[in-house]
């Protein structure tokens, strides 16, 4: 079956199933091999500028979306499956994009959309696409994996003798927190999550909610920014009224995690992410992650 990938994390489901895509989205660059296949779409977005820069531009490109179809790659590859998503048209190509798309270029392929907003969601849509693929006894043993993992982490962080207050942000201008399956995870890993519900959207918050929930652990994981790209952005954050008094900056316990390849893909890694947020919010208890995935900022002394 010859598939095409519009997304990252569907690009990770599928190359963990054991099917190479014939074509994957701008963004997929995991495992190292999709980076080699064909790009099937284009950002109208530079994601290398500010974080401001890019909100604007998120903005300016409304009306004719933020990504666009190659539609003569997409037709000379004639997939007979295409995977994309419902949750967010920021992150990905959106799947009425895909649909219009493939309606125009007459091809005879299924669209296959997903739509993740948990981790039993993300779950699911391994299972679902493990069966359309005809890899259903590799989709059980992922899912078995990775829910075994998920037990593993809710067992350890029963053992903390505390369960301190954690806010995620996704964006820092404006200031976004994280929802979708980050309140779910922080549950799971021992922390409780105040300012946004389990599945709910992310979204703008004035940074004087942020100062009024004042977490104790705070993780700063921006949609689409690795390690560097986080820590160039920093003065949106720092730069704000309030920052240095906030409970987690003054106590050391502010973590930065890439949210390019973790937190805000929503892959097999998305595990991977929840093993991190153990280790940012019981880091007695959790190994520590990865340097170039996790990193932490220095306290705040007065």
């Amino acid at each position: 079956m010859r598939v095409v990938t519009l997304l990252p994390s569907a690009t990770e489901i599928v190359y963990a199933l054991g099917v190479e895509p014939v074509g994957v989205s701008h963004e997929c660059d995991y495992p190292p091999a999709a980076s080699e296949q064909p790009s099937v779409n284009r950002s109208r977005v530079d994601p290398t500028a500010a974080s401001g820069e890019i909100n604007e531009q998120v903005a300016a490109a409304e009306d004719d979306g933020v990504y666009a179809i190659e539609r003569e790659t997409l037709a000379a590859l004639d997939p007979d499956l295409i995977v994309t998503q419902g949750v967010c048209d920021v992150c990905a190509v959106d799947h009425v994009v895909v649909e219009d798309a493939v309606v125009e270029l007459g091809l005879d392929a299924e669209v296959l959309t997903l739509d993740v907003h948990t981790l039993d969601d993300l779950f699911e849509s391994i299972q679902h696409i493990g069966d359309v693929l005809g890899r259903g006894e590799r989709a059980n043993e992922l899912v078995g994996d990775l829910r075994s993992r998920v037990a593993a982490v809710e067992t350890t962080a029963a053992r903390a003798e505390s369960t301190p207050s954690v806010a995620v942000l996704d964006w820092t201008e404006p200031v976004m927190v994280a929802g979708h399956w980050v309140p779910e995870m922080v549950t799971t890993a021992g922390g409780e999550y105040g300012l946004e519900s389990a599945g709910a959207h992310s979204r703008p918050r004035e940074w004087d909610e942020i100062r009024a929930y004042d977490p104790e652990r705070l993780i700063v994981s921006p949609c689409g920014f690795d390690l560097a790209q986080i820590r160039e952005n920093l003065a949106d954050l720092t730069e704000r009224p309030g920052w240095a008094e906030l409970s987690a900056v003054r106590n050391g316990h502010v973590t930065l995690v890439d949210g390019h390849h973790y937190v805000n893909r929503s892959g097999p890694r998305l595990v991977d992410t929840l093993e991190f947020l153990g280790w940012a919010i019981h880091p007695a208890l959790f190994d520590r992650p990865p340097r170039d995935a996790v990193s932490e900022l220095e306290a705040v002394q007065h």
